[in-house]
């Protein structure tokens, strides 16, 4: 389905926050930031991942569609999400880890982009470590320089596709959600240790 809108202030124009969307934001002022852009309806789940991933630690950033609808009504795609806030504190991060849904494919593999390879590479061994199926993705490829995940000092972020399948399991059992964010933290930590 193709979105509705083209950049946020298209949206904006139409909706009302805190009605139809909110937008979390958690500036720890750090060189991390976790987000998810198509989160709430869009693609459930995907918030409270990247907010547990985030954890304590990490900068944190959402966009929420809070209104049921097709997935397109308040979907707008990577590059061109331009929400003011989310450019800000992504642009101020040495990179951007961006977490997106997908359909179902009968498997729970999380496609891996962005344009940050090396630590695309890491987080998905780490998660594979943990048992979690995880391949760079060719569907999805995340390396838009314009890419929300991409817009970081470095120019580099990395974008993870995972099904809802996946996510369904992240949201009901808190230990495959505890484990699938202690691997993909040890990754990002681990590329800042180097």
């Amino acid at each position: 389905m193709a979105d509705r809108y083209r950049n946020f202030a298209e949206l904006d124009a139409s909706a009302q926050s805190e009605t139809d969307y909110r937008i979390r934001i958690d500036d720890r002022d750090t060189s991390v930031v976790i987000l998810a852009p198509h989160g709430g309806t869009i693609e459930p789940e995907t918030a409270e991942i990247a907010e547990a991933i985030a954890g304590q630690d990490f900068s944190f950033y959402a966009f929420e569609a809070l209104t049921p609808g097709a997935h397109g009504d308040f979907h707008i795609t990577s590059h061109r999400f331009d929400e003011p806030r989310a450019v800000e504190l992504v642009g101020k991060s040495r990179i951007a880890v961006a977490i997106h849904g997908r359909r179902d494919d009968g498997t729970d593999i999380v496609w891996l982009g962005g344009r940050a390879t090396d630590l695309r590479d890491a987080i998905g061994a780490s998660l594979d470590e943990v048992g979690f199926a995880a391949e760079p993705n060719r569907t999805l490829p995340g390396i838009h320089k314009m890419n929300i995940c991409n817009r970081t000092r470095s120019g580099e972020g990395v974008q993870l596709e995972l099904p809802r399948s996946l996510r369904r399991k992240l949201a009901a059992d808190r230990s495959v959600l505890e484990a699938f964010c202690a691997a993909t933290r040890k990754a990002i930590l681990s590329a800042f240790e180097s």
